[in-house]
């Protein structure tokens, strides 16, 4: 979930998906930005997203979101609620509720 203390512009699902990759490519450089990370979800009223990366990912990808601190110019948070682990070779209750492709995004 994204935090905006002083109530500043509220990105839509696309600009939210640039926001994760500006993040992911200012602390890890064009290797972090080439990480596969999908919005599942993303609600503009609460700011709240599902996101789903490779479990190789997810620390690179947690600390990128942890560490940024600003959006246009305005001071900004994120807050991880839950994370959830999916190994190949398991099936899950939850991952008909994380089925979607933030890919099919146009940027």
């Amino acid at each position: 979930r994204r935090e905006l203390p002083d109530g500043g512009a509220r990105p839509n699902a696309a600009q939210f998906k640039q926001l994760v990759v500006t993040a992911l490519r200012e602390l890890h450089g064009e290797v972090g930005a080439a990480l596969p990370v999908d919005v599942l979800t993303y609600e503009e009223k609460t700011l709240s997203a599902i996101l789903r990366v490779i479990s190789s990912g997810l620390v690179k990808l947690w600390s990128a979101l942890t560490l940024l601190g600003f959006y246009q110019n305005r001071r900004c948070a994120f807050r991880v609620l839950q994370a959830f682990f999916f190994f190949p070779n398991q099936t899950s209750p939850f991952l008909l509720a994380l089925s979607g492709n933030s890919r099919e995004l146009v940027l």
